[in-house]
């Protein structure tokens, strides 16, 4: 057996692998990267990657039956649900160069296509070879869940790996599970003409303030998704049935969204020395795992999006290479679901800080009826939720038109801790939606400005001394 000896060993080539490797290797430092699957993982094959492009051709459809109201003609749209697949999957080729093999082996990173397992602490086997790190990297993601229904594993059902390959339209497409991923699905969906049932254990967009969520829920209702909420399936039964409620459910197709595993299986933790978690491996504030020569990011480590597992990979390169000091703040990590309306959240939600902060907390909200672009555009649906606490935000909730665009100027601010006053005296073009959030912020100083007769009598008074 071949023994490679290498400054960093990165287990897993989604988009927090890679980052690291990169970033290490341009740095100088020696990388062994370890990857079994696809180059890019989940995000690129699987995920973001793909369902964005499946929702822009939804979106392209539903425009041309929403014109009436803009003076043109409603049409009903001609879906080719195999082109549409088409249109997937250049999107993926297009993309997939920047995660290739060969442009890491451009950077002088060993890129080795196999299964990765530790036998020790210090030594990980992958194809054959042995790989001695001074530092490990674990970041393997996670992967679709079954939910332990009976009758489940006698049916062919679809997850958000699979769907990609089907290439028939689905004339009824029935989904288990009712957050992000299958309420995504269920719109594009139904936008590209098929009949779509959703049905939740709990409360649909569970994890995300109420409020907002009713939005975003009441959209796909009138656009004809069905959601079943507090609804468990009890079984299902070939030919697409499925027992839920009070009622029986029969589709042509079945997608599984119902949650996400760890991929840890056969890494060999336990000779690592390394602890599980629920979530994939326990993992410390910097992101090292119970073996310190081990770091775990992404999924794992309980990151659950992309752009949290890029963070996670900057924490590690600042930590695994510099020895400089890094520490997780997840109060300043923002999440988006990519419906029409979207919803985007960074920080903590109106319930979130009210159990932290009582009385302290002030909440502000507005409407995006209150933008001029928005109702130009017809897109006057969605409300901004911003929560407060001496003078700095601490959350702020959006459901709207580019909701997962407005999000950003609002983690930027939690990440700068800055103060109200900063993001209220920020100029916007007009008209652009991102005036909402200089209004919301506006929406702050408007009674402490307006309604205070102190400030009323200290203005007449200057007025009297002026020139």
């Amino acid at each position: 057996m071949q023994t490679i000896k290498t400054d960093l060993c990165v287990i897993g080539a989604g988009s927090g692998g890679l980052s690291v490797a990169a970033g290490a290797a341009q740095m100088g430092v020696k990388v062994v990267l370890i990857e079994k699957g696809e180059m890019g993982g989940d995000c690129l094959n699987y995920g973001c990657v793909p369902s964005k492009a499946l929702i822009a051709a939804a979106h392209r459809a539903h425009e041309m039956t929403t014109g009436a109201p803009f003076g043109i003609a409603n049409e009903v749209p001609r879906v080719d649900y195999a082109a549409v697949k088409d249109h997937v999957a250049s999107t993926i080729a297009r993309i997939a160069p920047m995660d290739s093999q060969e442009r890491f082996e451009g950077f002088g990173i060993e890129v080795i296509r196999a299964h990765g397992r530790f036998v020790s602490p210090t030594e990980v086997e992958a194809g054959g070879k042995r790989i001695t790190a001074r530092r490990f990297v674990l970041a393997t993601g996670s992967s679709p869940m079954a939910p332990p229904i009976p009758g489940l594993s006698d049916v062919p059902f679809l997850t958000n790996e699979s769907i990609w390959e089907l290439r028939d339209r689905p004339s009824h497409l029935l989904v288990i599970g009712g957050g992000p991923i299958g309420l995504e699905m269920a719109q594009a969906h139904r936008r590209l003409g098929c009949e779509v049932t959703v049905v939740e254990a709990g409360a649909a967009l569970g994890r995300e303030d109420p409020e907002m969520a009713a939005i975003v829920l009441e959209q796909l209702r009138s656009e004809g998704v069905r959601i079943l909420e507090n609804v468990s399936v009890s079984a299902v039964r070939p030919g697409i049935e499925l027992d839920a409620g009070d009622e029986t459910l029969r589709g042509s197709h079945l997608l599984v969204a119902a949650g996400r595993k760890p991929n840890t299986d056969g890494l060999g933790l336990d000779v690592a020395g390394i602890e599980p978690a629920r979530h994939g491996v326990q993992v410390d504030s910097g992101l090292r795992t119970t073996n310190r020569r081990v770091y775990a990011i992404g999924d794992i480590a309980g990151g659950g999006f992309t752009h949290v597992a890029g963070y996670h990979a900057g924490l590690v390169v600042r930590s695994a290479l510099f020895a400089l000091p890094a520490k997780l703040r997840p109060q300043i990590l923002p999440r988006a679901t990519y419906t029409a309306p979207e919803l985007a959240q960074v920080g903590l939600t109106e319930a979130e800080a009210r159990v932290k902060y009582g009385e302290k907390l002030e909440v502000y909200r507005l409407a995006h009826d209150h933008n001029d672009r928005a109702i130009a555009q017809r897109a006057t649906q969605g409300l901004l939720k911003l929560m407060v606490v001496k003078g700095r935000p601490v959350g702020v909730s959006i459901a709207g038109a580019q909701a997962g665009e407005l999000i950003g100027s609002w983690a930027l601010a939690l990440s700068a801790n800055l103060k109200m006053s900063a993001i209220a005296g920020a100029v916007m073009p007009y008209p652009t939606v991102g005036e909402l959030n200089k209004r919301l912020a506006g929406t702050y100083f408007s009674p402490r400005l307006f309604e205070n007769e102190t400030v009323k009598k200290v203005t007449r008074l200057v007025q009297r001394w002026l020139p």
